[in-house]
């Protein structure tokens, strides 16, 4: 059983380079050939267009930022194959991805999320990216991520953390501190519902996984062996459906108390829940950093917010979903993508891109120049803490994120927990089997 999620806003390059209608599971469209005329070229595959690198330098995007000072400093310019979904109901962007790699159709550089990393490393037919130069400063939960079978296969331009955006201005006056377990944010919902809050969590149908992650694998990368228990969990010695029950039964609570308005959220693309928290009906929402950078939905607020890691056991964790981009193993002009792509790596580059998109560095230590939001500097440092949750690892054998992601769209849809977590043991039991 595999499942493909193109998700809006997915971590990675994609979230900003994206910045699009994107949205869903589904999405029928074509794909675009934009071909350049200069002599040194790469062929790159993602949903971005030649023609947004012709605009003035103060109207890109931090993404199309990114492509035109790589192609300045790298003396190779791009040939976007760009995916435009139009309705998204046939073929996802994975599923478009998945097969212009397996056809060789040409590409030396796409852009993946974190399924199509797995997919394609384990059958090898991604390019191992340790020798760059780029790879010597990458953060371990990048090397985690992206390394499949040993080799690592894709490297991000950020790293995007996912958390709750507080008001705080409304916590402050219920006398409610912001919620370190999961208990604490029982009791603000509570308290929130008792003073007229008809639904104190917003949401939508992409994100609600964050707490089934939180709860579930807190203890696994905070103060645990993650190495010792994925490899248990790859041999079926250790079940999926054990870390994922808690975190699955703790957003049924959440259901029936009537805290998320879950059927609404069903219908909810992502930021769709964003007006009722800017008008502070809501006093909680679930979004990725980069949401309060500037410019952005919960950049000009009209009063104080703070971004917060989920609520577990070890207190409040970022969940991080690391996708990236990479080599296919039969790129033609693959000299030329690796040219490329160091500059899109380099310092210079990033330092402009993640602090534009409001986003985490994939390098350890720090950048000269680079600014994080005031608003999500906690999320910050809790990452350049090692304090967080991986949703995306290249170690274990089922893809977690996206499916993670469906399986709670099925809870939203009336699927019991016992229901869910037979579908974890759909997939683990097929891993396992695929693996032996």
């Amino acid at each position: 059983m595999k499942i493909t999620v193109w998700k809006k806003l997915t971590a990675g390059v994609l979230a900003a380079a994206v910045a699009l209608g994107a949205a869903g599971c589904g999405g029928e469209g074509t794909v675009k050939r934009e071909e350049v005329t200069e002599a040194r070229t790469v062929q790159l595959f993602g949903p971005n267009t030649r023609a947004a690198l012709s605009k003035a330098v103060e109207d890109m995007s931090p993404a199309e930022r990114m492509y035109a000072m790589a192609e300045q400093n790298s003396g190779v310019a791009i040939d976007f194959n760009t995916y435009q979904a139009e309705d998204y109901q046939d073929r996802t962007y994975d599923q478009v991805c998945l097969d212009r790699v397996r056809s060789r159709m040409g590409d030396d550089l796409l852009l993946m999320n974190a399924d199509v990393i797995l997919a394609l490393g384990k059958e090898g037919l991604l390019t191992d990216l340790s020798g760059m130069q780029a790879a010597g400063r990458l953060r371990d939960c990048v090397l985690t991520a992206n390394t499949v079978d040993g080799r690592l296969v894709a490297i991000p331009q950020e790293i995007v953390a996912y958390g709750l955006f507080c008001n705080v201005e409304l916590f402050e006056k219920y006398g409610l501190a912001l919620p370190e377990t999961p208990e604490d944010l029982l009791r603000c919902c509570e308290v929130f519902q008792e003073n007229g809050c008809e639904y104190p969590i917003g949401a939508n149908r992409w994100w609600l996984e964050l707490f089934v992650l939180a709860q579930g694998f807190a203890d696994v990368y905070i103060g645990g062996d993650p190495s010792a228990e994925i490899a248990a969990l790859n041999r079926g010695e250790a079940r999926l459906r054990d870390y994922m029950r808690p975190g699955l039964e703790y957003l049924q609570l959440l259901f029936d108390r009537g805290y998320i308005d879950y059927k609404t959220a069903y219908t909810y693309e992502a930021m769709d829940e964003a007006p009722k928290f800017l008008a502070q009906e809501t006093p909680i929402v679930m979004s990725y950093q980069g949401a309060a950078a500037p410019e952005r939905n919960y950049s000009d607020l009209d009063f104080k917010m703070e971004v917060i890691g989920i609520p577990s056991a070890r207190g409040q964790v970022p969940v991080l979903s690391i996708s990236g981009s990479g080599i296919p193993e039969a790129a033609p002009r693959k000299e030329n993508a690796f040219a490329l792509f160091e500059q899109m790596l380099s310092e210079d580059v990033l330092v402009d891109y993640v602090s534009r998109n409001g986003s985490i560095s994939p390098f350890k230590g720090e950048m000269e120049g680079l600014t994080v939001q005031e608003s999500s500097a906690r999320l910050s440092e809790s990452v350049n803490s090692d304090y967080y949750v991986l949703a995306t690892n290249g170690n274990l054998n089922v893809e977690l994120w996206g499916n993670t992601c469906v399986i709670v769209q099925h809870l939203m849809a009336g699927a019991t927990v016992e229901e869910c977590l037979a579908e974890f043991d759909a997939l683990q039991d097929a891993a396992v089997q695929q693996a032996s």
